[in-house]
């Protein structure tokens, strides 16, 4: 099977047989996004019982079953109840700002490809390894987006500790914590962002994975999604996006030809920053991935 490396770990996780995946990449090869489309539609189809057999919570001469509730289903509402209640809180009392760039991904994308040639398909490295290490480095560069605001100011974080969003497959979200992002490697910010989606997804998460984030990262290019613009994490004063790297129409030097791009998105606090603060990290980010060898 013609597949991506990210889509093959993704289906060995959802148990999912990738030979009855539908890919609709290049040349008919499976991306994360028919995985997850796959693992949708299986959870959709009802299931199928020997004849006779009985629901476990049927009762026999037609009477009615009381209505049944798991523990999981019980943490999935309470965690919806904490998302709901934070988002509403941060939209009522941040006044947030939102910026967009386009950034050329040609210089990362022809990095990785030579980067991962000799690397086994588990060992290679991601866009987002490299997403996230411009993330943290502008964030470096441009501290007053890496910290909170407290007290009617800003204070700056100590460090670069980004959060990055994570789906649970049960629902929900969580945004565990690469502690000291910009000075990892995208090697190293690879093993800490694997280690941390596995253990969030398992409940395994550590209060220190959780805590202590001055910026935080989501990126739903796994989804197909082109831009995302989202919800500041309160007391923090901003949070960037990245959508998926795709091919568009693209003039260099006046010649107009087809190139990988990527839109990076920020969400910002105007109490603590204005649109020429954001302006300059969203810069930051595009000129770093220019060179990516440097990050």
């Amino acid at each position: 099977m013609r597949a991506t490396p990210y889509a093959r770990r993704l289906a060995r996780e959802l148990g999912i047989d990738l030979t009855t995946v539908q890919g609709a990449g290049d040349d008919g090869a499976v991306r994360a996004a028919d995985v997850h489309a796959a693992g949708r539609a299986s959870a959709e189809r009802p299931e199928r019982k020997p004849a006779g057999a009985r629901r476990r919570n049927e009762q026999p001469h037609g009477h009615a079953a009381a209505p049944t509730d798991s523990a999981g289903e019980h943490r999935t509402d309470a965690m919806r109840r904490a998302i709901a209640d934070l988002v509403v809180r941060s939209k009522r009392e941040i006044p947030h700002y939102y910026l967009s760039t386009t950034i050329d991904f040609t210089a990362a994308e022809e990095w990785l490809r030579q980067f991962n040639r000799a690397r086994t398909p588990t060992d290679r490295l991601v866009p987002a390894a490299l997403l996230l290490k411009a993330a943290a480095t502008a964030a470096r560069e441009v501290p007053r987006l890496n910290g909170y605001w407290q007290k009617d100011q800003f204070v700056p974080g100590s460090a670069v500790n980004l959060g990055v969003a994570v789906s649970l497959r049960q629902g929900g979200l969580l945004a565990p914590v690469i502690h000291d992002a910009d000075t990892l490697s995208p090697d190293g910010l690879m093993a800490d962002l694997k280690d941390l989606v596995e253990r969030a997804r398992r409940g395994r998460l550590r209060g220190s994975d959780v805590s202590g984030a001055t910026l935080t990262v989501t990126n739903l290019g796994d989804q197909g999604v082109e831009t995302v613009f989202g919800v500041i994490h309160p007391p923090q004063v901003a949070l960037v996006g990245f959508g998926a790297v795709v091919e568009r129409p693209w003039a260099r030097s006046g010649m107009l030809g087809v190139r990988p791009v990527v839109t990076a998105t920020l969400a910002a606090d105007h109490r603590a920053t204005d649109g020429a603060v954001g302006a300059r990290y969203l810069t930051a980010v595009g000129r770093l991935l220019q060179k990516p060898e440097e990050l």
